[in-house]
């Protein structure tokens, strides 16, 4: 039997290594782990999508992605033909974002944030996977790999002005009911974790790896 290929695309500045704890059956799924690559000059996040699907090597792939990764993926399906488009702690489309990221985009307040700041470890992590950090930042050391300011002005900037209005209705939302980065209450249409955090890949993972391949199969 041919194996589902299932592709995982991590949050903004997060490595691969978040999926550490994701275990799909080796018999039915092949999994690849997806990195950020830096940007071009310019790159609009729709010819980032089109350039990342260049990594995808398998015909019709499942597409995983968390936070801005699941932005991303969402994307890349206008390029390539998928089995399944899975989110998780991310959004369908920009109307389920939360008020301030609204005011954000309304008043270029993003342009304001002090990247200087962000490359700081503690506030890459506070920005990248919510306020609620009580896990040790060597945890953060470990899962926040991308620290080019490049790259972090122009995924700050590709979140704030993502565009897409219509949600695309084949996509499998999964969210935490205690995701502080985007809270449940803006959320329509998704698979609830009870006390699943910004972070639920890493600290929900048996949720997820009891009922991925059931979603990936129905």
């Amino acid at each position: 039997m041919n194996k589902i290929p299932v592709y995982f695309m991590p949050g903004l500045a997060a490595s691969p290594t978040i999926f550490e704890r994701i275990a799909l059956p080796e018999a039915t799924f092949e999994t690849v782990l997806l990195e950020w690559e830096i940007p071009l000059e310019n790159e609009t996040l729709t010819d980032y999508a089109k350039r990342m699907t260049q990594k995808i090597t398998h015909k019709k792939p499942v597409l995983i992605g968390v936070s801005f990764g699941g932005i991303l993926v969402q994307e890349m399906t206008k390029y390539i033909e998928v089995r399944k488009t899975i989110i998780i702690s991310s959004v369908k489309s920009n109307l389920e974002f939360p008020r301030r990221m609204k005011m954000a985009k309304s008043t270029k307040a993003y342009k304001l944030i002090p990247l200087n700041l962000l490359l700081n470890i503690e506030n890459l992590a506070k920005f990248s996977f919510g306020k609620k950090i009580n896990q040790r930042i060597e945890l953060y050391e470990k899962f926040l790999s991308v620290r080019d300011k490049h790259y972090l002005d122009w995924a700050i900037e590709q979140v704030i002005l993502w565009d897409r209005i219509v949600v695309d209705e084949k996509v499998i939302h999964i969210h935490g009911d205690a995701d502080d980065v985007f809270p449940i209450k803006y959320i329509t249409n998704c698979i609830v974790v009870k006390g699943g955090t910004h972070i639920m890949i890493l600290n929900k993972f048996k949720w997820l790896n009891e009922n991925l391949p059931k979603l990936i199969l129905e």
